[in-house]
């Protein structure tokens, strides 16, 4: 399923948040950008390298309006003891969401159905709960979460800036493109 221009799918679920547990809906990412960091399962080996990884950038995401949300199979619980548990994970104070049924997984179309597990799939969603980036890698390949902020500021001038597109490795400052008869075969 291509998730891209789509909404965010329904979901009401138990996530560990800053020491605590708190219930987050799809109505509660709304009006803000929104990453949804899916990975395969907490106490794992690329998984950490990942959301510590998006933990360095988490303080630029928020400058940017931005919130990112870390999604597995597990529960509220595993999160919990994984946080206290690694130093890599002891460091992310967004919202790690617990999936154990697998509805927000399938919801987002990155369920390995056989493991129970998601795939490693990253979606930024705008603040109307539009998906306007989504990626899935293999499970060994770790993501960049550099790379994640770089399209993030990317969507948000296209956001803002109707009739522009941004081009191949845009950079926040670069010049952008206007889709027009007098582009067609001079790049």
């Amino acid at each position: 399923m291509n998730m891209i221009n789509q909404e965010i799918p329904k979901f009401s679920t138990q996530a560990f948040h800053q020491g605590e547990f708190k219930t987050i809906t799809n109505e509660d990412v709304k009006g803000k950008w929104s990453i949804f960091l899916f990975y395969p399962a907490d106490f794992t080996f690329v998984c950490p390298t990942e959301l510590e990884d998006m933990a360095k950038h988490h303080d630029a995401l928020i400058a940017l309006g931005v919130e990112v949300y870390s999604v597995s199979t597990d529960t509220h619980f595993s999160h919990a003891a994984w946080h206290a548990s690694s130093d890599a994970i002891g460091k992310i104070n967004y919202p790690m969401l617990a999936d154990p049924t697998g509805a927000i997984t399938r919801g987002f179309d990155v369920m390995i159905e056989e493991d129970g597990m998601a795939m490693r799939g990253t979606f930024l969603a705008n603040p109307e709960g539009i998906v306007k980036v989504a990626e899935i890698h293999d499970g060994g390949i770790g993501r960049s979460a550099a790379d994640m902020l770089r399209k993030v500021k990317a969507a948000q001038y296209v956001a803002t800036h109707d009739g522009e597109v941004c081009p191949a490795a845009w950079e926040e400052g670069e010049e952008t493109l206007v889709p027009s008869l007098d582009l067609v075969g001079k790049i």
